[in-house]
């Protein structure tokens, strides 16, 4: 799945869910330690009561947290555990205006007194003035202006704006229009009330991409309506779908049926596509509902709603909180519907978040809403547990937006898609919200399964971790219950990655008790993802990379270990045959055996705590990598090599595999290069190669080359001459190599940086022969 963001509802529009609210006025006191409990929630029909009484006493909470006079808080949530503790999750308006980024949760134990706060901010709002210098139809314009041919859906309301923590008066106006792929846009402009600087915006419309027909033969719960049937479940909130004939307007014809059986699975049968629709919306359901007692989207017990065959070659999906549903469209030539419940189970979690922490579609807080609907979204995956489609970590694997079968986005490894973030870095809030997310999707795999290479379901993971940290997974129903209750219980609309991390160490705290198993697997995968630091005495053991060692070669490689209580020793499974460890870390000998070995090293201290590391060490014939290192980017990065310009190694640029290396990129890159130096393994007589050149330009202007330099003999051997051969695809080249003698190969692209005629050069499968 792809582009997905969420619409911001209006503070009217916002729905609360749970909870009951102890009478009386509450006190404010220091934190305690209460019994671990896991969140229970009220029946549906005590909800309205229930709020009632959460707005009754917002007034005294208000004054105990000594918010300003002209400071009220609205109740949009609260949830309330099994020990009586409560977590109100409040909006907040100033002098009757709305508060955007001003939402907090106010955690209350059993007997009434508060024991902590989560704030969206920190500011306080005393002396915002309240009357604008900029007028109304002034900010209008900006709004408008901020998308061309757009029209104003909500006009401009003053509000107070504290996303940055420094409170200003401003106007938020709503403008719709169409995005770029003929997505709907509802974008949310904020602009300075004094200086009309646009402040924020933000789109209100959650997209996503994906191809084909994918539920198979499942059940469904229809509605008898005469002598007709209605895809409508009544049983579910009665959540329905709707065929929109290809329009993009209003909400469709509901699908109704003569008997009981709908579609037959192809595509050219419209009911087919509202099957996967309809069956991925009861999924959804029944997944929130088993698994958190959580009653439809809002928990409010309504059920959303689908619109499949919307417009025309639209290859997109979204999610608009406004309507409540979900939108499908057809695919390229309207033959790839988008209903895969991948999409669906993404982008009604949307719909989950908004209700809930409301997290900011922006910087780190756009990224964990992105995250969320990842994460939530493949636990609805494997609760459906399809026969057609098999669970997984990697989302929008049958989408095949690529065009190459590859997944759009790998949770064990994020960055194989060649834009996502494995860890975090103080730059990762200014990625697209789709790819930030990967430091999240990372921990909440890592959490689930832990690091290193294994295969679940069937499905192949290899799981790389900041500075070689180990990480022992606690499983997904487990690492799905802490985050869900960390967004539902702590998240704020502007919690970043370390705020994630602190709320899902108190979600661990609640449900298994502080210093747990599981709150310690919380936070060493965090820790794993350069988000805090490792728990008390872990002992880290530093990964050494993969290793690669000729038949009947020798190895010498000292593997090292910190943390822990007095020394440690070492001992290690799955090495190659002929290979052995010392007590101290040393891996040494000789390897007998050809193939490639799944090695785990394990550390422990003298109170007998442990860690791990797990590497593949292949031991080559001398027909595979000899003495190249990383010649087939099956790590799905370029260690080994040495670059120059624009290079990546990603899926798109693969011959045969996982992974290719890309020399040169799509938009125009100038000279471009890759090299390594290895020596010629024993028994090894050429080098080869595979190259695919993308050249719009002539070879006058853009190339690929790649030489051969024997530096042994100090002599270069051109291997790839000036080569332009755009559209032929993979061609291979070799040069002949003498065992023993040290070479260096580099490969290269040439752009002379015109624009529109990129020129960019996939190469794979460099080995020794």
């Amino acid at each position: 799945m792809s582009r997905s963001t969420h619409a911001r509802a209006s503070l009217a529009a916002l729905a609360a869910t749970t909870a009951l609210l102890v009478a009386g006025i509450p006190m404010v006191a220091q934190a305690q330690t209460d019994t671990p409990s896991i969140a229970a929630s009220p029946a549906a029909a005590t909800r309205a009561e229930l709020l009632s009484q959460a707005n009754l006493h917002s007034a005294a909470i208000a004054q105990s947290l000594g918010l300003d006079g002209q400071e009220k808080l609205i109740a949009k949530d609260v949830v309330k555990d099994a020990n009586g503790t409560q977590h109100l999750r409040y909006e907040r308006t100033y002098a009757g205006l709305p508060v955007l980024g001003g939402d907090l949760v106010v955690h209350q134990a059993a007997n009434g007194t508060i024991k902590s706060v989560d704030r969206a901010s920190n500011a306080s709002l005393t002396g915002v003035p309240t009357t604008p210098e900029v007028a109304a139809p002034r900010a209008q314009a900006s709004a408008q202006a901020e998308e061309a041919g757009s029209t104003v859906a909500v006009a401009p309301r003053l509000v107070v704006w504290v996303v940055k923590n420094t409170p200003k008066l401003a106007w938020e106006t709503v403008v719709t229009g169409k995005q770029h792929d003929g997505t709907p846009s509802r974008l949310h402009v904020v602009t300075d009330a004094r200086t009309g600087e646009v402040l924020s915006k933000v789109e209100g419309i959650e997209t996503d991409t994906g191809h084909g027909v994918f539920v198979g033969t499942v059940p469904l719960t229809t509605t008898a309506s005469g002598s007709t049937f209605q895809l409508k479940d009544g049983s579910r909130g009665g959540q329905y779908t709707t065929d929109m004939g290809n329009g993009t307007s209003g909400n469709g014809t509901l699908f109704t049926n003569s008997t009981t059986t709908w579609g037959d699975g192809t595509v050219g049968n419209r009911q087919s596509a509202a099957v996967d629709a309809q069956y991925g919306t009861s999924a959804t359901w029944d997944f929130y509902k088993n698994t958190f007692g959580r009653t439809g989207i809002r928990n409010d017990g309504v059920g959303a709603y689908n619109r499949v065959h919307y417009d025309t070659g639209y290859v997109n999906a979204f999610w608009d909180d406004t309507c409540f549903c979900m939108t499908y469209g057809d695919g390229a030539s309207d033959t790839h519907p988008l209903t895969e419940i991948d999409v669906a189970g993404h982008e009604m979690t949307h719909g989950v978040t908004a209700a809930t922490a409301n997290l900011n579609y922006s910087g780190e807080s756009g990224g964990l809403n992105e995250a969320t609907s990842d994460i939530l979204g493949t636990m609805v995956e494997f609760s459906a547990n399809l026969p057609s489609n098999p669970p997984n970590y990697l989302i929008g694997e049958l989408i095949n937006i690529n065009g190459d079968g590859t997944p759009l986005r790998y949770m064990d490894h994020p960055s194989k898609d060649g834009a996502s973030a494995d860890s975090w870095s103080s730059t990762v809030g200014n990625l697209d919200v789709h790819n930030s997310s990967g430091v999240a999707n990372h921990f909440f795999y890592l959490l689930s399964e832990g690091s290193g290479a294994k295969t679940i379901n069937g499905f192949n993971y290899n799981s790389p971790t900041v500075n070689g940290i180990s990480v022992t997974g606690i499983g997904r129903d487990k690492a799905a219950q802490i985050w869900y209750r960390a967004l539902t219980t702590y998240f704020t609309s502007t919690t970043d990655y370390a705020g994630a991390r602190a709320g899902t160490l108190s979600a661990a705290t609640d449900l298994y008790g502080a210093g747990s198993a599981e709150y310690n697997a919380v936070a060493t995968a965090w820790a794993a993802v350069n988000v805090g630091s490792l728990p008390t005495g872990t002992i880290t053991v530093a990964n050494p990379g993969n290793q690669t060692t000729a038949l009947n070669g020798t190895a010498n490689l000292q593997v090292s270990a910190t943390g822990g209580t007095g020394a440690l020793t070492y001992s290690a499974t799955g090495l190659p045959s002929g290979l052995s460890i010392s007590s101290t870390g040393l891996i040494t000998g000789t390897a007998t055996t050809a193939g490639t070995y799944s090695v785990t090293v394990t550390a422990t201290d003298t109170a007998g705590k442990t860690g791990t590391t797990s590497f593949s060490w292949t031991v080559s014939s001398g027909t595979g990598g000899g003495g190249v290192t990383n010649g087939t980017f099956e790590t799905g990065n370029l260690s080994g090599w040495t670059s120059a310009g624009s290079t990546s190694a990603g899926a798109a640029a693969k011959h045969t595999g996982s992974y290719g290396a890309q020399v040169g990129s799509t938009s125009p890159s100038g000279s471009s290069s890759l090299n390594q130096t290895f020596t010629a393994p024993a028994g090894s007589s050429k080098v080869s190669f595979y190259y695919n050149v993308n050249c719009p330009d002539t070879v006058t202007y853009d190339w690929a080359t790649a030489t051969l330099k024997d530096n042994t003999t100090n002599t270069t051997t051109t291997l790839l001459a000036k080569t332009c051969t755009s559209g032929l695809g993979w061609k291979a080249a070799s040069g002949a190599i003498t065992a023993g003698h040290s070479y260096t190969i580099t490969l290269t692209n040439v752009d002379d940086n015109y624009p529109g005629d990129p020129t960019y050069t996939y190469y794979d499968d460099i080995a020794t022969s």
